[in-house]
């Protein structure tokens, strides 16, 4: 978004409904940022952008209550912290990341119409489970949302579907999408990212897809539940919830082919290279946490979660 005021680009139409639908008020707006960044100022653990737009985003995301933003925050640091695996060496041009981005297994997907909701193509069946890992491939999705959320006013307003398709996922690819990676990777998009999903389809699905989904079900939160769509291979059932115009000429629409869109986005990730490399450093320190420090039993153990994550 550049510099570090902020600098609103939504349409009339899109500041009524972010005022309407996540409490904007843009003559308190500048104030609200400012109590936030004075808020993170004051947490010793805490090492956080401070710019404008990273904090509006958390805002946005948790329709401007200044608690659960600041819990948002803090939960998103920790998550990095507490993740590595998924939020270290994330250079877009590092040979096996390099390799798993050009599968292409999460786009989002160009806009259609007029002010769609960002709908985000995932094709988790493309990577080769014997030589990859499930850490490989949550990076390579983690970095592409991070640079999506980032460049991206309308997505704090209208929020996003995600369109997955299933074929080619293996009981292969399901043993490794055990309960503890799928319970981190619900706890990190659910309670660290400040992102709205509107709507989760799920096209082409194998046997296979049932155990995984099965598992990742069970640690979603249950306005979650009611938007999700299986469609397995009924196309006409996905563009009743996913326009045709939004989808690749691969899948029956009309907005460019998936080779176009997945080039675009790996442009997109070369351009911000400095920024997801710099991103590395913005985490928490638990050894400066006033109290307890947290762990990552604390956060995304198994045990007792059904009854954790049921809390909105």
């Amino acid at each position: 978004m550049g510099g570090d005021k902020y600098v609103c680009t939504l349409s009339p139409e899109l500041l009524q409904r972010a005022k309407d639908e996540i409490n904007e008020d843009p003559d308190r707006r500048e104030a609200d940022i400012e109590h936030i960044r004075d808020w993170l100022r004051h947490q010793p653990h805490i090492n956080a952008r401070m710019d404008d737009w990273t904090i509006l985003r958390f805002l946005r995301g948790c329709k401007f209550s200044l608690e659960r933003t600041k819990e948002k925050l803090d939960m998103f640091y920790t998550c990095k912290s507490l993740c590595p695996e998924w939020y270290k060496n994330r250079d877009p041009q590092d040979k096996k990341l390099r390799s798993i981005l050009e599968l292409g297994m999460v786009m989002p997907l160009p806009r259609s119409g007029k002010d769609q909701r960002i709908t985000v193509l995932a094709r988790p069946g493309l990577r080769d489970p014997n030589t990859t890992s499930m850490d490989d491939m949550v990076k390579a999705v983690l970095m592409t949302l991070d640079v999506m959320q980032d460049q991206d006013e309308t997505l704090g307003i209208l929020g996003f579907q995600l369109c997955l398709d299933a074929s080619g996922l293996t009981f292969s690819h399901a043993a490794q999408m055990t309960p503890p990676v799928m319970k981190k990777f619900a706890t990190i998009l659910q309670d660290g990212y400040p992102m709205r999903p509107k709507g989760l389809n799920y096209i082409n699905t194998p046997e296979a897809f049932n155990t995984v989904f099965n598992i990742f079900k069970s640690f979603m939160k249950e306005k979650m539940k009611r938007r999700v769509h299986i469609h397995g291979s009924d196309m006409e059932s996905l563009y009743k919830e996913v326009p045709r115009d939004i989808l690749p000429v691969e899948y029956g629409g009309t907005n460019g082919t998936v080779e176009e869109i997945k080039n675009y986005w790996l442009q997109r990730l070369d351009a911000r290279r400095d920024w997801l490399l710099e991103d590395e450093k913005f985490c928490v320190d638990e050894s400066k946490r006033p109290g307890k420090a947290k762990t990552s039993a604390d956060l995304f153990g198994i045990e007792g979660s059904f009854r954790k994550l049921n809390v909105d």
